[in-house]
């Protein structure tokens, strides 16, 4: 089965040895997104806003693959504050409709950049 690499200019470029996102058959693999504003590659501030980035920047890589947020069928969210847990449920509900997809949320030490968020998900158009 062949793969084929997504890229797009409305998401963050890659900051190490990855692909945005790789597409398989009809299943899209999206790498992680922290709350990088792509135009200037730089955090945006405060839980919040990073958690809205997050969501924009996956938003993007899914329509450079031809899809949109509502084809993710996996979704994992890295936070280094579980506190923020309600903050990540509240702002998701404006970006995903009923049926919501599978979901981790994840407690870690430290992300990329001094991040406070992280989500990567699998999509299938």
């Amino acid at each position: 089965m062949s793969r084929e690499t997504i890229h797009t200019e409305h998401a963050p470029q890659a900051i190490g040895t990855y692909s945005q996102a790789v597409r398989v058959g009809n299943t899209v693999y999206l790498s992680g997104q922290i709350g990088l504003d792509p135009a200037r590659m730089a955090l945006v501030e405060g839980i919040e806003a990073q958690i809205h980035q997050v969501f924009a920047n996956l938003s993007a890589v899914c329509q450079a693959a031809g899809a949109s947020l509502s084809d993710i069928v996996k979704l994992n969210i890295y936070l280094t504050d579980l506190g923020h847990f309600s903050t990540v449920n509240e702002i998701m509900a404006g970006y995903f409709e009923a049926p919501y997809p599978a979901r981790a949320a994840v407690g870690v030490k430290e992300l990329p950049k001094g991040a406070l968020v992280e989500a990567d998900a699998i999509l299938v158009k």
